[in-house]
C-alpha cells in the first residue's frame, strides 16, 4: 500500500517537472501574440529588478518607503521597456492588480501606463507580518496563493488581458515550488479555462516582450 503510494506520488511529481519543461519549451511569444492582442489572458508578473543594498524592514510600513527594497533605476527601465512593448505590439491591459509594497506599484503603473489597484492578498507571503501569518482559511501563504489562483481564473473585460504584479513567494505558493526560480521582470501567462485556467500557456522574461516588438514590421 505504501509503496502503491510512494509510486504515485512519484509519479505526480514526474508529471509537474514534465509540464515545466513542456511550458518552457513551448513558450513562443509570437505565436501566442495573435491571441494576446485578442485579449483574454492573464499575466503574472513578478515585479522588475530591484536594489540588492535595500531590503524590508519589518513590521513594514507601507507608506514609508525607506523600508521598502525598491525598483532599481534598472528596475523601472525594464518596467517603461514592457510597457513601451506591449502598446507597440497591441497587446491591450484593463484591470491592473498589485500588492501593496511599493515595488510592485510602480512595475504596475509603469508597465500599464494608467492607476493600479492594490490588494492585501497580492502582498510578498513570506514577508512575515501577521497578516502573511494567519488568515481566514489556514496559514497566511495558504490564502494568499488561494487569493491569487482566484485571481489568474477570472476572466478579463472583454478585449483586454489582466495584468498582476507580486512577488516570487506567491508566485511559488499559488502555483508550485517548480516556479521558485521566476526572475525581477519575468511573467507567467495564463488563459483562463476551466480546469486548465491555473497551467500557464507561457512563460516569458521581460526581454522578450522588447525582442519582440522590435521584430514587428513598421
Amino acid at each position: 500500500m505504501k509503496r502503491g503510494l510512494l509510486s504515485a506520488r512519484l509519479f505526480i511529481v514526474a508529471c509537474q517537472a514534465s509540464l515545466v519543461a513542456a511550458v518552457a519549451a513551448a513558450t513562443d511569444l509570437g505565436a501566442l501574440l495573435p491571441s494576446l492582442k485578442e485579449g483574454g489572458y492573464v499575466i503574472v508578473l513578478r515585479h522588475g529588478p530591484t536594489s540588492p543594498e535595500q531590503s524590508d524592514v519589518y513590521p513594514l510600513n507601507f507608506n514609508d518607503m525607506g523600508k521598502q527594497r525598491q525598483l532599481s533605476e534598472q528596475g523601472k527601465q525594464v518596467a517603461r521597456e514592457m510597457g513601451a512593448a506591449l502598446k507597440a505590439l497591441g497587446i491591450p491591459l484593463g484591470k491592473v492588480y498589485t500588492s501593496h509594497l511599493n515595488r510592485a506599484i510602480e512595475t504596475g503603473r509603469l508597465v500599464s501606463g494608467s492607476d493600479v489597484i492594490s490588494k492585501d492578498e497580492l502582498n510578498d507571503s513570506g514577508m512575515g507580518s501577521a497578516s502573511a501569518m494567519a488568515g481566514a482559511s489556514g496559514t497566511g501563504n495558504e490564502r494568499f496563493a488561494a487569493a491569487l489562483r482566484q485571481l489568474v481564473s477570472m476572466r478579463p473585460e472583454p478585449h483586454t488581458n489582466t495584468l498582476i504584479v507580486t512577488h516570487k513567494t506567491n508566485i511559488q505558493d499559488a502555483f508550485g515550488k517548480e516556479w521558485s526560480d521566476i526572475k525581477e521582470g519575468e511573467c507567467l501567462i495564463f488563459k483562463p479555462e476551466g480546469s486548465a485556467s491555473l497551467v500557464p500557456v507561457a512563460r516569458v522574461e521581460a526581454s522578450e516582450w522588447t525582442a519582440l516588438a522590435r521584430k514587428k514590421p513598421s
